[in-house]
């Protein structure tokens, strides 16, 4: 098989605006410095339904505000709460990005997302079989559909030149943002608004992964010290919500426009195992190449690579087989690797845009925070996690992973601007 490669023929694309809401703060920059400062937004959860199901999972990362006193009465009669999510976001991101006038025709967006509205529904169930079907509101399918969180910031933006929803489990987010870089690539677009968003903590997606009993942390006794990416004692994740949207564009729009120019992003792969539908690829085989390719797509090569902002959950078996692809991927060069979901949770469909933006600001901060609760590293894991502490150094190129149920695997590269 001819191997591919594509030179230095694309357009330098760089990234101009970041947004996030978190468990530790409602935006990218306090976010970044408490994750800096060792702190941890996993908490013991006190929703009602916690005890009402008896659930065995009882922490998580609930988000630190609420987006309907930020919408008007209008919007959030015709909006759920994923898409109430994405256009507060939305409009925090552009206004990062500087608030440009551009032509519409060149404005993309591509929101990904995990869950979605799934829970919703279960809801509007619940409300049917209580007073028949006029109880479900006319608005109910523009409110729940999955593309709903998209297609709300592409409206309030009058973008056309595509609004994508990328739905990959665990890799929505990030994958949001390939889908936008290959469209922005191909001269489809000239910018784009991309990232992830994901519903809230809710009692089904507790108990549907508890039941798979090996995958969510049950320590809740440590909230904080529960996910522990990599810690060879580690007993799975922990959900923390989320929502974070980036905007990229070519370095020609963005220098024309006098854009704040944070980070370059190089290169990205879509890969998929082909092996399980929960379970990754043991050996990181597809995982490993999609990190290849996107070193390729970027101009580098492995050995160019100083820092991996690794997917990590925190399960026995996803940690080895990402620290497995790692390996594949760099062979004997190392980077410096850094396991966000230690502090912030995982955020299902948003986690992949989180930890693009946390990979760009430790870019363009030239420090990556450190890992929390690795206290002794997985023998089976040869990697070089930071931890203890921040880690200063000189960061010139940087790659985000990020994995999903279904054997989805993107792997996104930036370069410091």
């Amino acid at each position: 098989m001819t191997e591919l490669v594509t030179g230095k023929a694309l357009p330098n694309v760089v990234v101009t605006g970041v947004a996030m809401t978190t468990a530790l703060a409602t935006d990218a920059e306090t976010t970044w410095k408490l994750l800096l400062d060792g702190q941890s937004g996993i908490r013991t959860l006190d929703d009602p339904f916690v005890e009402e199901f008896d659930l065995p999972v009882r922490i998580g990362g609930h988000l630190l505000e609420e987006f309907d006193s930020q919408l008007t009465r209008v919007e959030l009669r015709r909006t759920a709460y994923l898409q109430r999510m994405s256009t507060v976001i939305g409009r925090r991101v552009w206004e990062n990005a500087g608030s440009p006038e551009v032509d519409t025709n060149r404005l993309a967006v591509s929101i990904g997302t995990g869950l979605g509205s799934a829970e919703e529904l279960v809801f509007g169930y619940d409300e049917m079989r209580a007073r028949g079907f006029r109880a479900i509101s006319p608005l109910a399918v523009q409110k729940y559909m999955p593309n709903g969180a998209a297609a709300a910031v592409g409206l309030e933006r009058h973008a056309k030149a595509g609004v994508m929803t990328p739905v990959s489990a665990c890799a929505s987010g990030s994958e949001g943002i390939a889908r936008a870089w290959q469209q922005v690539v191909l001269g489809e677009a000239d910018m784009a608004i991309c990232g992830g968003v994901e519903t809230r903590i809710e009692a089904v997606p507790i108990a549907g992964f508890a039941n798979m009993r090996i995958v969510m942390s049950t320590n809740n006794d440590d909230p904080a010290g529960a996910c522990r990416p990599f810690d060879k004692d580690r007993d799975g994740f922990v959900f923390g919500e989320a929502g974070a949207l980036m905007v990229i564009e070519t370095e020609e729009h963005a220098k024309a426009r006098g854009a704040n120019i944070l980070a370059r992003i190089m290169g990205a792969s879509i890969t998929s195992d082909g092996f399980h539908m929960v379970a990754p690829d043991p050996n990181g085989e597809r995982a490993g190449h999609a990190m290849t390719r996107s070193i390729q797509l970027a101009g580098l090569v492995p050995s160019d690579i100083d820092h991996i902002n690794a997917h990590a959950t925190g399960t026995q078996v996803g940690d080895v087989a990402e620290g497995r692809a790692i390996n594949n991927a760099l062979g004997s060069h190392s980077a410096a690797v850094y396991a966000p979901k230690s502090a912030l949770g995982h955020s299902v469909g948003a986690v992949g845009a989180v930890e693009s933006i946390l990979t760009v600001l430790a870019l363009r901060d030239q420090v990556i925070p450190p890992t929390l609760n690795l206290v002794n590293l997985d023998p089976e894991i040869d990697l070089d996690v930071v931890a203890g502490k921040p880690r200063p150094g000189n960061y010139e190129y940087a790659i985000n992973n990020s994995f999903g149920f279904g054997g989805h695997n993107v792997a996104i590269t930036f370069g410091r601007y």
